[in-house]
């Protein structure tokens, strides 16, 4: 077999294999004689036909056969003999040649990039610190308060704060628009639920009262067909009510805490504070650890590995925005453009991590991964099964063992980079919400 590899631009090469027919003609040889231990055909015993007429009944189906596995596994030998490392599929083009000279093609592909990482101890990563205050369990408490308020209908016009039962219908063009319409929706005034003009159109209204909104939708609103659209929404107040909190005594306590012990509550509030406070630490540290790797490794990625990222997220998109009720959602086709940045951060990131894993003879740490399994089985009533679940279930396995895998390259990124402790609060950290 020869081979031959041409470079073209960037990543794409082109790869002329060459088979023998002397090569080919042995495997359809081997084929026929065994095809003729079992052949029956017309005035033989099985077995006994003569191998001429075997081969003039199935000599062209074995030969376009073995044509056909010969061109993939000649694909893949001829990879390894030119060591070369594809990062998608190639494109097959078969060249003339005479039956009797063989069969020849050529393969058009994209490389994987070669990487060489480069110095990182200029970077500087900021490790965050904080604590749990006291002050922070009270805001945690206010908010479990919150959640558990009951609303109180009252007679007098609705204030910032205050929830309205609503009916109302939304007008575009004079036309009712999907999903504009509803009955007895319940809305906080001033939470933000509904589109700008709304929410503060409706203060003052009293139950009972109509009006009529007259507003605009966002220019970025997630149903592009309402995206800037102008449109009247016909409103009437059903019910007002005030909220009214629980007091924190032994009831509200039970509702979280079995003990029903205020200082249990407040103890269990600290603990799962805490764990939130370490996993936020822990994913800004990461961040900023993945961050530092892109910025010291500006890499160039085959465009077979960007596309077909970008169109992954692009099916993962349109198949979240499918399961939403509306039917403009579902019917969603988004720009694959839409998700090209996106596509080439997560291949540079994969490819540049693959290589400080491969650099530097990273495996993952057994002991690590099985702190891990235990930490997750804790939660569980029995651990043990947890545990043998995740060991005996292959592909939840693999996924933890790359978490792992993440987590020791970060910690490879720290010894290689400066590390400033930056002091902060828990609501710094967690601003993004629970």
């Amino acid at each position: 077999m020869q081979v031959s590899v041409e470079a073209k631009e960037g990543f794409e090469r082109c790869m002329t294999v060459e088979v023998p027919a002397a090569r080919i003609n042995t495997e359809v040889e081997k084929r026929l004689k065994k095809i003729a231990r079992t052949a029956r055909l017309d005035g033989f015993r099985p077995g006994k036909a003569p191998i001429s007429l075997i081969r003039g009944r199935y000599d062209g189906q074995v030969r376009e056969d073995v044509f056909r596995e010969m061109l993939q596994s000649t694909y893949f030998e001829a990879l390894s003999q030119e060591k070369l490392q594809p990062a998608g599929e190639p494109r097959i083009e078969p060249l003339e040649k005479e039956i009797e000279d063989g069969f020849a093609y050529t393969a058009t592909f994209e490389v994987m990039p070669e990487i060489a990482l480069n110095e990182m101890s200029d970077i500087t990563i900021k490790r965050p610190v904080a604590r749990v205050e006291e002050s922070d369990i009270d805001e945690m408490v206010e908010k479990l308060r919150t959640q558990r308020a009951t609303w109180t209908a009252v007679d007098r016009a609705a204030e910032d704060g205050d929830q309205i039962t609503i009916n109302f219908k939304g007008y575009i063009e004079g036309e009712l628009f999907d999903g504009g319409s509803a009955d007895d929706v319940p809305l906080k005034l001033g939470s933000g639920q509904m589109i700008e003009g709304f929410e503060a159109g409706l203060l003052g209204i009293k139950a009972g009262e109509s009006r009529t909104l007259e507003l605009t939708f966002p220019e970025d609103y997630q149903a592009a067909n309402l995206a800037g659209k102008e449109a009247k929404f016909e409103v009437e107040a059903i019910k007002i009510a005030i909220s009214e909190l629980p007091e924190i005594d032994e009831e509200f306590a039970k509702m979280f805490s079995a003990s029903g012990n205020i200082a249990d509550l407040r103890n269990d509030i600290r603990s799962n504070m805490e764990r939130e406070l370490e996993s936020r630490i822990s994913s800004s540290v990461k961040e900023q650890a993945m961050q530092a790797l892109l910025d010291a490794n500006n890499i160039e990625v085959p465009a077979a590995l960007l596309e077909d990222e970008a169109a992954g997220l692009k099916k993962k998109a349109e198949a979240e925005m499918a399961n939403d009720s509306t039917e403009s959602n579902a019917k969603q086709v988004l720009p694959l453009e839409l998700f090209m940045d996106n596509a080439k951060r997560r291949v540079s990131l994969g490819l540049i991590m693959s290589e400080v894993i491969k650099a530097n003879n990273i495996e993952v740490d057994a002991e690590r991964l099985k702190a891990k399994i235990e930490q997750i089985a804790a939660d569980y009533e029995d651990p043990k099964t947890v545990v043998d679940w995740y060991y005996n279930n292959e592909e939840q396995l693999s996924q933890l063992e790359n978490v792992v895998l993440e987590e020791q390259v970060v910690d490879w990124v720290l010894d290689q980079v400066k590390v400033e402790e930056e002091q902060t609060s828990f609501a710094g950290l967690t601003s993004g919400g629970m």
